[in-house]
């Protein structure tokens, strides 16, 4: 690996893992103007509950919509001008969200229309994080050597986890010693503004990095795809690489099924997954979950920053081990360690047992997830399909990842009033069949190029055996 430009590769990781941080910042920069959006435009107008919690959720309505295009628009415009969408995207949504009376509207006063704008712009930045969430790893996945890719997509889900902590703070900083009349009026704009910055930085640094050589490979341009393969791996092994891409563009169909439907079932169910061990439950909820188990509200707080750093650091975890000791394992060991963590919190909910013995069992289960779900997931969905269908089937992948991600945050409430206990003890029997779903069908990825992998994928599926 002497040719290979190390510091090259790292600069275009680096960029490309700016969407994944968009992504984390676009989800989390809610959770601090939750309460001021409440005041501003729903109590101020005497709507429901139901009209503020399609609100606050309403950028996974865009998300949704982002995962589903997702496909159609890195496979036509590209995925770095795909990427440039978004930026683009977030930029907008970052300046309508914290200014929805923008050219239409008197400022401070609120109306239906007014709320239909506020969740306009929201619903934009949902389509950035949706584009961003699928098509940043699988850029990632396409410019990275093979026996480094797990490592460097992992970097993705840092950045999401990262852009999370980094709005935290954020909104924190803005509202730290002002009046809630302030916050209220002022503070919730600033808190959405904020995210154009990182938006507009990640759209000039765009210009810097190239396109991935296999859509240029895809796209006939040889000359291109190969100079960049040379600049990243030496001229020796790139084109090996440029070859085995070629051989594999020639064969491939761009029909989504032209290699049967068990690599698209995989795709889909380490997405639904990855969500219905109800991990967005424990981010989106911590506070309230430590509430409802007694912690007061500073201590529930201080609870989830814990949580917090507990996410940074076993996704770090991941990030080392995963061209190491492969996917499958990972994954396998992720799953072992949310069930009990899920189970457990499960069977203290119905004894009614509150205390550290609660906190040290959640944060058992979030480690688990993000050294291994939470990154590995979007690893295997920028690994596993080949390379003319990989567009249109990471699409899919992702919008079913949304769509279970809305399924259980929107049910968790209902669940939860029904009884906690089953609650936590369904996430922990999704974690197990979590465990079997890899065991028996996910095949093991570390250390294989992208056109290797294809070869598992015969001509309608047939002859397809999970690589131990």
């Amino acid at each position: 690996m002497k040719d290979r430009n190390s510091f090259y590769i790292t600069l275009i990781t680096i960029v490309a893992t700016l969407g994944g941080l968009l992504f984390g910042y676009d989800t989390a920069v809610i959770s601090g103007a939750e309460k001021s959006i409440q005041s501003f435009l729903i109590d101020s107008m005497g709507l429901s509950s139901l009209v503020h919690g399609a609100t606050i959720s309403s950028a996974l309505i865009g998300c949704i919509i982002g995962g589903s295009i997702s496909g159609i628009l890195a496979s036509k415009l590209g995925r770095r001008n795909t990427l440039f969408l978004a930026s683009g995207l977030f930029f907008v949504s970052a300046l309508g969200s914290g200014n929805p009376e923008f050219l239409f509207f008197t400022k401070g006063e609120p109306s239906l229309s007014l709320l239909f704008m506020f969740n306009f712009y929201r619903i934009l930045g949902g389509i950035g994080v949706g584009l961003a969430s699928a098509v940043s790893p699988m850029y990632i996945g396409e410019i990275a050597p093979a026996d480094i890719r797990g490592r460097l997509v992992s970097l993705n889900q840092f950045a999401i986890i990262f852009g999370m902590l980094v709005v935290y703070f954020v909104n924190w900083g803005i509202a730290n010693g002002q009046s809630l009349e302030w916050i209220n009026n002022t503070g919730w704009r600033r808190m959405f503004t904020s995210e154009a910055i990182p938006a507009a930085l990640f759209g000039i640094l765009l210009f810097f990095v190239p396109e991935t050589p296999r859509y240029l490979a895809i796209k006939n341009k040889d000359e291109e795809a190969l100079k960049i393969l040379t600049k990243i791996n030496g001229p020796d092994i790139a084109k090996e690489i440029f070859t085995d891409i070629k051989n594999s563009v020639k064969k491939s169909s761009a029909k989504l099924l032209s290699y049967g439907k068990v690599v698209i079932i995989i795709g889909i169910l380490l997405s639904v997954f990855q969500q219905f061990v109800g991990i967005n439950v424990a981010l989106y909820y911590a506070p309230r979950i430590f509430e409802s188990m007694g912690a007061g509200k500073d201590a529930s707080m201080l609870q989830t920053v814990v949580m917090g750093l507990v996410n940074v650091i076993f996704t770090v975890v991941a990030i080392v081990t995963v061209d190491k000791w492969g996917r499958k394992p990972l994954l396998m060991i992720g799953s072992v360690g949310m069930a009990i963590g899920m189970i457990a919190i499960g069977t203290l909910a119905f004894l009614k047992i509150i205390g550290i013995s609660t906190l040290i069992f959640i944060i058992i289960y979030t480690a688990s997830f993000m050294m291994s779900w939470g990154p590995i997931c979007w690893v295997l969905i920028s690994e596993l399909f080949p390379n003319k269908i990989r567009g249109k089937a990471v699409a899919v992948a992702v919008a079913a990842q949304w769509a279970a991600n809305y399924f259980i945050s929107s049910t968790y409430p209902a669940m939860m009033e029904f009884s906690s206990g089953l609650t936590y003890w369904f996430y922990g029997l999704m974690s197990i069949i979590s465990l079997l779903f890899v065991w028996k069908m996910v095949p093991e990825t570390k250390g294989k190029t992208l056109e290797e992998m294809e070869n598992l994928w015969s001509i309608n599926g047939k002859k397809y055996k999970v690589l131990k």
